[in-house]
């Protein structure tokens, strides 16, 4: 049941931010969609920052972080309450406060010629018209999401029984060890965040795939650096690259493919897009069991190392993305 529920919850957020991202480049033109998803990936990222804190927040306001052995503990329960109330309040403002464009306005606006008369073309026609550079992107995606999956899974088997105590030097236990792995997961969207607030200017001077490989780079330096340091306050020195490699996924492949793609066709190929982020998903978590049985002796840490390659990969396929506009 546990499952099935994350299962929804996941398939929640998904249906909930892919109309968002489509939204974001129907209501700017080409000169804003980088700025827009800049601002879009802030927030993400600073949502991302207070969830990880409510337990905290709530254990502060005097609510129990004790619960009998299969129930939840309170301040658990709460945080999850108010994150779905907020979830709910959001979007329920985004919907109903943003006004889209009427289609003949949006057409000028986006510079758009006349609709053609007869039938709009459907799905499997969309499909075999995919602009090249989603396609491309779509190996950038497949790497770069890919790498993120190995991290969320194997971050804390990879440093169980490696990690050291700051004052002591000594190992620290199990439970210590995942209480450190929640602190370093919510340590990555904090750089995440504050490069967001950057990401649009740098790209408006450099170009975005030049900003988006060198975000994909940092995340690379930083799993490498996940493999090598076992200190617990030296392991939050990866997690600044990994967070700005973050940053640079959450916004940098949409400000590229909204170029890329016929407005009238965004939300369709949006859609679309986000089976370049589940598929890698649903591949390493089909696999990784057997990878790192057989290829790594269950030793997790070559894990973080493969993602670290993947990333590598991912800013290296940059390189084959071309920029084009649609129109």
């Amino acid at each position: 049941m546990g499952a099935f529920i994350l299962l929804f919850m996941d398939l929640s957020f998904n249906v909930t931010m892919q109309p968002f991202r489509a939204l974001v480049a129907d209501m700017l033109d080409d000169r804003q969609k980088t700025q827009g998803y800049v601002v879009q990936t802030f927030l993400i990222n600073l949502g991302a920052v207070i969830g990880a804190i409510l337990p905290l927040i709530m254990t502060q306001l005097g609510v129990s972080d004790e619960a009998e052995p299969g129930s939840v503990p309170e301040h658990i329960a709460y945080s999850y309450y108010i994150g779905g109330a907020i979830l709910l309040l959001t979007v329920l403002v985004t919907s109903f406060k943003t006004r889209e464009y009427p289609p003949e306005e949006f057409a000028r606006y986006n510079d758009l010629k006349p609709e053609p008369e007869g039938p709009r073309p459907g799905f499997m026609t969309l499909m075999r018209n995919i602009p090249q550079a989603m396609v491309r992107l779509g190996v950038t995606q497949f790497f770069s999401w890919a790498a993120l999956f190995l991290m969320w899974t194997y971050l804390k088997p990879a440093i169980t029984g490696v990690v050291t105590d700051h004052a002591t030097g000594e190992i620290l236990s199990a439970g210590a060890t995942q209480t450190w792995v929640g602190v370093l997961n919510g340590t990555y969207p904090i750089p995440a965040c504050i490069a967001a607030l950057f990401l649009g200017r740098i790209a408006a001077r450099w170009g975005n795939r030049p900003v988006y490989a060198a975000c994909l780079l940092l995340g690379a330096a930083g799993f490498a650096g996940l493999c090598l340091l076992h200190n617990q306050y030296a392991l939050m020195i990866p997690m600044v690259g990994i967070g700005i490699a973050w940053a640079g996924i959450l916004a940098m492949p949409y400000a590229i493919l909204s170029r890329a793609v016929e407005p009238r066709h965004m939300g369709v190929y949006m859609g679309i897009f986000n089976f370049t982020i589940t598929i890698p998903q649903i591949v390493i978590g089909l696999t990784g069991g057997a990878i790192v049985k057989y290829c790594f002796a269950s030793n997790a840490v070559w894990m973080l190392a493969l993602a670290g390659l993947f990333m590598l990969l991912a800013a290296l396929s940059v390189g084959f993305v071309r920029e084009e506009a649609a129109r």
